[in-house]
């Protein structure tokens, strides 16, 4: 027994211990050059009392000119989804704050209004109308704000921030009164762009409506999606009561701008004006989808009707079909039975068994016409 449990360890060692064959690895491929990184840094400039000044090529250098001690002067820089290293860099330059930059990093955020020091973050969400595909599509957009800096983290096409420079950059009044104002004239184009969603939300529940009373099969997958969009509308435009309500609540701590303050008003009131359009659409997508739903239960019981007064009427062919095959059954059994082939049968030598069966065959069926047209079934 011992020898045998030693004979496949001997055997393992020896093989362990023959010379292998020395192996040649071939040489690893040269690591490919990496491509150098593109900077996601759409716009970059250095502003002095509301006017441009610098467009400096690097976010580092735009960090430099907020170094001489100026203090009208703004930094605002706008990026279109940028690495995380690139983000985390202007982190460190403008000291923003950690949790912040994770959720700009993220994306995917509520809207919110929040304040680190005094630096201000906020997300929005935007929104725009696509007439191609009759649907609303949503942006993400994230804000950090400080007394000479406005950094603006854009994670979707809308909104159009350039389109936004170029207004404050025609009015240097407004872009002078420095971060808060950028502030304003985002929120401002946010809220504006929901007018045209508001207007294509419209549209498309008349046409849904039209859709219901003609009995489109397709009508009912349709309000489905409508109500999620106006769902999603709603989640990007209510917060945005609470973040002016917090905004207008800091007007006197923080010395905003007076003709800013009327402003931020104005928008809003634009946005309660938005909230209650959406409100309405979903309150009358739901009405649409109770009258579809009538509808639908309607149509299948006007079908269910037809089919059952169909069915009583083939029931009553059934009937009269059963009844006259009764009576003709009868005479037949009458005849079948005198007709039997059969030499003892004590009918046949009645002189009054051939008027007999005839009277008895009529009577029969007499009697069954009787019974069935009582009931009815004739």
């Amino acid at each position: 027994m011992a020898d045998r449990r030693l004979a496949p360890l001997t055997a393992l060692s020896t093989l362990g211990r023959r010379p292998r064959p020395p192996v040649v690895r071939a040489a690893p491929p040269p690591a490919p050059t990496p491509a150098p990184r593109q900077s996601k840094l759409i716009d970059n400039a250095v502003y002095a009392g509301g006017r441009r000044i610098a467009t400096p090529p690097s976010a580092a250098e735009s960090h430099d000119w907020l170094t001489e001690g100026f203090d009208d002067r703004l930094v605002w820089l706008g990026l279109y989804r940028p690495e995380p290293a690139e983000l985390g860099e202007l982190a460190e330059q403008y000291e923003l704050p950690e949790l912040a930059v994770e959720d700009a990093i993220q994306a995917h955020q509520r809207p919110k209004f929040e304040r680190y020091g005094d630096t201000l973050f906020v997300v929005l969400k935007a929104a725009r109308y696509l007439d191609a595909v009759e649907e609303v599509e949503f942006g993400e957009l994230h804000l950090f704000l400080g007394r000479q800096f406005a950094i603006t983290v854009r994670h979707s096409e809308s909104p159009d921030l350039a389109r936004v420079r170029r207004r404050l950059e025609s009015e240097p009044a407004l872009l002078g009164k420095g971060s808060e104002a950028v502030l304003y004239a985002i929120l401002d184009a946010v809220v504006d762009g929901y007018s045209p969603v508001v207007a294509g939300l419209a549209n498309d529940i008349d046409e849904i409506e039209t859709e219901v009373f003609r009995g489109d099969p397709g009508v009912s997958r349709r309000i489905y999606e409508l109500s999620q969009e106006v769902l999603e509308f709603q989640r990007a435009a209510q917060p945005l009561t609470g973040i002016l309500a917090a905004i207008t609540a800091g007007f006197d701590k923080y010395g905003v701008d007076e003709e800013l303050r009327s402003y931020l008003r104005d928008v809003a009131d634009h946005v309660t004006q938005v909230n209650e359009r959406i409100e309405a659409f979903r309150l009358q997508l739901r009405d649409i989808l109770t009258v579809n739903a009538t509808l639908v239960a309607q149509r299948q019981n006007d079908e269910i009707r037809e089919l059952t007064e169909a069915s009583i009427a083939q029931g009553e062919e059934v009937k009269k079909i059963s009844a006259w095959a009764a009576i003709l059954f009868a005479p037949t059994l009458v005849g079948t039975v005198y007709g039997m082939n059969f030499d003892e049968i004590p009918e046949l030598s009645w002189h009054l068994g051939y008027p007999f069966a005839l009277v008895l065959m009529l009577g029969v069926s007499l009697t069954l016409y009787a019974v069935f047209k009582r009931r009815d079934w004739i």
